[in-house]
């Protein structure tokens, strides 16, 4: 199947999941997450109507944007280290990845524009994964609130590395998320209105669990190399 084809494929089980769960299926968003995927396959996938490219590393994302520009929105969705932030802030306009006050830090610093970001949760508490802990967001949300360049639109988690066999493995982290938010929200007075979760394997989950933004590579690319 082609890009076209997939984009199409994926918006119909978008859908599909959207109103089975009782929700608008346009109150979802589409990441298509381009790691190692060349740019003539971001070019495919941008006429077929993507608007928000995803990309794990700095310097890869820097090639693709030489090429592409910015006829879309590009997100920062991999970990980000504090020596790539100058560099990441001339590219992306959410970072999806934000997890620590050091790196809050470096973006006030660095940034001559307010940033929107999201908090990446470790919602299933796996060693390899990047994300503050669930009972740490609090904390840190209320350190980053001081800063004037951080516009904080949501959470962000990555379900089980085991959920690709097993999509359910994932909804206790969804639904920690989406609690986490009402939390947040309640506490502070103010809307999150950006939930993003839910990957190839695990979106329709995460779309039952509240999901606002899903994050795809191989649904829209085909298998990576």
């Amino acid at each position: 199947m082609s890009v076209s084809d997939n984009v199409k494929a994926l918006e119909a089980r978008i859908s599909r999941a959207a109103m089975n769960a009782g929700r608008d299926p346009g109150e979802i968003t589409i990441v298509a997450v381009a790691k190692t995927y060349p740019a003539p396959a971001i070019e495919e996938a941008i006429a077929s109507g993507i608007k928000i490219i995803g990309e794990n590393r700095v310097q890869e994302a820097k090639e693709k944007h030489r090429v592409i520009g910015d006829r879309v929105e590009w997100h920062m969705v991999g970990h980000l280290q504090t020596n790539k932030v100058k560099e990441a802030l001339s590219i992306f306009s959410m970072i999806q990845s934000l997890d620590s006050v050091r790196l809050a830090e470096e973006i006030e610093k660095r940034a001559a524009r307010e940033v929107a970001c999201l908090l990446e949760v470790n919602t299933s508490k796996e060693t390899t994964k990047f994300g503050v802990a669930p009972d740490e967001v609090f904390d840190l949300y209320e350190r980053l609130a001081q800063c004037r360049k951080i516009d904080v639109q949501g959470l962000m988690t990555i379900g089980p590395g085991w959920a690709v066999q097993d999509p359910e493995a994932s909804r206790p982290c969804f639904r920690v998320l989406r609690e986490l938010r009402e939390e947040l929200a309640q506490a502070f007075d103010r809307s999150f209105p950006v939930l993003s979760m839910g990957m190839t394997s695990d979106f329709e989950v995460a779309i039952e669990e509240g999901s606002t933004m899903i994050r795809a590579g191989t649904a829209i690319f085909g298998p990576r190399e």
